[in-house]
Formats: C-alpha cells, sequence, structure tokens
C-alpha cells in the first residue's frame, strides 16, 4: 500500500509568559502559546484550582512527521506494540484481530475471540499484552458480550497461536454486572500495573436506569477494577465500607472511561473519561477514592439542562486533574517516554474522536501546565494510541488509520 506521509514542523518564536521557573519552557515542553481551545464553553461553572481547564499551549519545536502506514483497518480500537515491533490491533465491529508491520503489510483476521456485540459503541475493545508475552504469548481484551439480561462489559485472555492465525484457549475471566440492554458506555481499556495484576475501565451504560450505579460498590459499572490475570480482586485492592462492596473496585464514580496509562516515573495510574456536554475529564486514580459521577461534573446534559444539583466540587469527592468544555471525547493515550522528541518525554498523549486530533499535555508535578493539538489536520476520529518498541508513536482511528509519528 501506498505510503503517505504527511510532515508537521512546529516552530515559533518563544512567547512572554509570566510563570514559576518549574512551569518555563526552559524546563521541556516546547514554546509557550494562548490557550488552544478557543470554542466558547457550554457552561459558566467555575474551576476548582488554577489550571484545571483551559490551560496555555505548548507547541513542539522538533521537527516530526506523520506517516499513514496503513489505512486498511476495519474500526480499530486498541493497538499495542508486540515485542518484535509490529502492532497488534483489534477491530471493534468485525472482533477480530490484526497485525500491522510498520511497513504496512496487515495481516489476516486472527479469530478464536468470543463472539462480540458490535452494535453502537460495544465490539472488540481494548488490549493489552502479558508482561511475559515473549514467553507465554499471553493477550487479554476487553468487549462487549450479550447475555441474559442485555450487555456487559467482559474480559477475556488467550494465547496468540504460533502460526499468528487464531487465538487459543480464550477465556473470559471477568463479567462486569449488572447486565442492561444499553449499547453505550462500555469503557474498555485494560493494562498491566506495576504488580502484575489487570486494571481495566468500565462505563457506566449511559441510560439514566444505571448512572447512578456508578456510584454503588455492589455494582461494576462506572467503575476502575483490579484482577488478577485468573479475573479474580487483586490482592491490595482497597476495602469499602458497606454490604456487598465489591472486592475488584479500585476507584469509583467514572462515567465511560475509555483511556488508562501509567505515569513512567510516579508509576501511578492515570485516566481519561467522556463526559456529556462538557466536562470530559483527566484523573490520576487514587484507590479507593470516587471521582464523582454523576454527583459532580463540570457537564450539562446533552438537552442542555444540568445534571442533577448541578454541582461540581463535593467533600469526599476527587476533582479531575484536568476537564474539556467543549469536549474533546478523550481514548486511549499513553506517555511518551522516548527520546527522539525531547519535548514530550514524559507528556501524555490522548485520541481525541469528537475533536479529531492528539492532544498532548505537559505535567509537572500533577498538573497540566500546557496543551497542543497534533493531527488536527487530518479530520479523524483517533482512538488509541501507544509507544512502539521503535520510540515511535502509533495511532488509529475510527476510520481504520495508522499512524506512526516521530522524529523527522
Amino acid at each position: 500500500m501506498k505510503n503517505l506521509k504527511y510532515i508537521f514542523i512546529l516552530s515559533s518564536a518563544l512567547f512572554a509568559f509570566s510563570c514559576s521557573n518549574n512551569d518555563s519552557p526552559e524546563n521541556g515542553g516546547g514554546t509557550v502559546t494562548d490557550p488552544v481551545e478557543t470554542n466558547p464553553a457550554n457552561t459558566q461553572y467555575k474551576p476548582a484550582f488554577t489550571g484545571q481547564t483551559r490551560i496555555n499551549g505548548m507547541t513542539t519545536n522538533t521537527e516530526f512527521k506523520a506517516d499513514i502506514i496503513t489505512s486498511a483497518l476495519t474500526s480499530p480500537w486498541g493497538v499495542k506494540a508486540l515485542p518484535d515491533g509490529r502492532l497488534l490491533v483489534t477491530q471493534k465491529t468485525t472482533g477480530t484481530l490484526r497485525i500491522v508491520t510498520t511497513a504496512g503489510v496487515v495481516s489476516e483476521p486472527i479469530t478464536g475471540l468470543p463472539a462480540v456485540n458490535p452494535a453502537n459503541q460495544g465490539g472488540l475493545l481494548g488490549l493489552c499484552l502479558d508482561p511475559d508475552f515473549a514467553t507465554n504469548r499471553m493477550i487479554y481484551w476487553v468487549f462487549s458480550e450479550a447475555v441474559t439480561g442485555g450487555n456487559i462489559s467482559s474480559v477475556a485472555k488467550g494465547k496468540l497461536a504460533a502460526n499468528e492465525k487464531t487465538i487459543e484457549n480464550a477465556t473470559v475471566i471477568y463479567r462486569s454486572s449488572p447486565a442492561n440492554p444499553s449499547d453505550l458506555h462500555y469503557g474498555g481499556r485494560i493494562l498491566f500495573d506495576q504488580t502484575g495484576n489487570l486494571v481495566v475501565s468500565t462505563g457506566e451504560r449511559s441510560v439514566l436506569q444505571t448512572r447512578p450505579l456508578a456510584q454503588s460498590l455492589t455494582a461494576s459499572l462506572g467503575k476502575v477494577l483490579r484482577i488478577t490475570k485468573d479475573g479474580q480482586p487483586a490482592p491490595g485492592n482497597p476495602v469499602f465500607n458497606g454490604a456487598g462492596a465489591l472486592p475488584e473496585l479500585y476507584t469509583y464514580g467514572h462515567r465511560n472511561p475509555q483511556g488508562l496509562a501509567i505515569h513512567p516515573v510516579t508509576k501511578e495510574i492515570w485516566q481519561s473519561e467522556h463526559g456529556p456536554r462538557g466536562g470530559d475529564e483527566l484523573n490520576r486514580l487514587k484507590a479507593g477514592s470516587n471521582y464523582g459521577w454523576p454527583t459532580i461534573t463540570y457537564g450539562i446534559e446533552y438537552s442542555g439542562q444540568p445534571i442533577g444539583e448541578a454541582i461540581q466540587q463535593k467533600e469526599g469527592m476527587e476533582q479531575p486533574v484536568y476537564y474539556w468544555d467543549p469536549v474533546i471525547s478523550p481514548s486511549g493515550m499513553t506517555f511518551y517516554t522516548g527520546n527522539r522528541v525531547p519535548e514530550w518525554e514524559n507528556n501524555l498523549f490522548i485520541g481525541s474522536l469528537s475533536a479529531t486530533h492528539i492532544a498532548r499535555l505537559v505535567i509537572r508535578d500533577n498538573k497540566v501546565v500546557g496543551e497542543e493539538r497534533l493531527l488536527a489536520g487530518e479530520g479523524q476520529r483517533f482512538r488509541d494510541i501507544t509507544q512502539g518498541s521503535d520510540g515511535a508513536l502509533y495511532a488509529v482511528t475510527d476510520q481504520g488509520r495508522l499512524y506512526k509519528i516521530d522524529k523527522k
């Protein structure tokens, strides 16, 4: 397939910027600019602290390029790098995997996974590799499963066959509850934490009947879960008060969390989630904490009406590190640990769906101090992004593209 190349050269004169030395451009990030968000907000809500939204812009000074590796994928949702440099991709609607080389060669569909319900936001979602994949070839994934009573977010595992055509011994290791006929808000990201346990995000399924379950400790909707490789509650999980509290819960009060990443320095779990009309969030997860949905939010209903009591802060509920209004619809994300683009070290990259770009966030002392919008002219819904074994970033889009983003 013909390789299409887009070269982005971003450099500009240093803007005068009043800030502490810790937040100065000389400490990394690039050149400081005006905020990148210029559209009017949906609400007049006041942020809880300075810099919680609409932070100053940042531009990359190092010349870099974005290559379209392939456009032949079908609704890709998750992407991860294999040890040999190739990319393993989930295809949402078909319920199959593909392997793509960095030269753009796409494998035949890898079959053998449990059936998915591909309706609306469902299908084959996020994936991760076992830390010992090089020897055991095990992968783990999230998918929407049709069961009695409706649909659920499920977690499965299986072994990639030596011939790379099938998944062997695919087994569902965890099923969220309760089921609901809704085909929205599955969450769907999964990763391994530093202890070798799985961290999984689930959505609250969107409908008014299930929305309050994000606050329930007896339901696994609207949560971040922490489980073992066999789907059992992970050792060291927080202990919640109340009868019937689920031992697999790690955090709660989430809406539709589609981004998870481990900070390369602190090793903490960061998470992004879709807000309603306004109020997309970036959170730093603290075990046992309540992130507020739907009690507190910086968004409103799609109809324009307030949500609940229209409050944004409440004692006992965590504030987002950052939020967007208007929304960008944040999906998969990764921290950059390479050195090919020096300004990007430890920056967070998030795929944006509705706003069709990749958000680069410069984070210092657990606060966002700069935001840049990359590939905004591509018109693509960026669904997931990961760092390859070669140090480049790779991103997939709903329209079927796989991009490689690297130093020119």
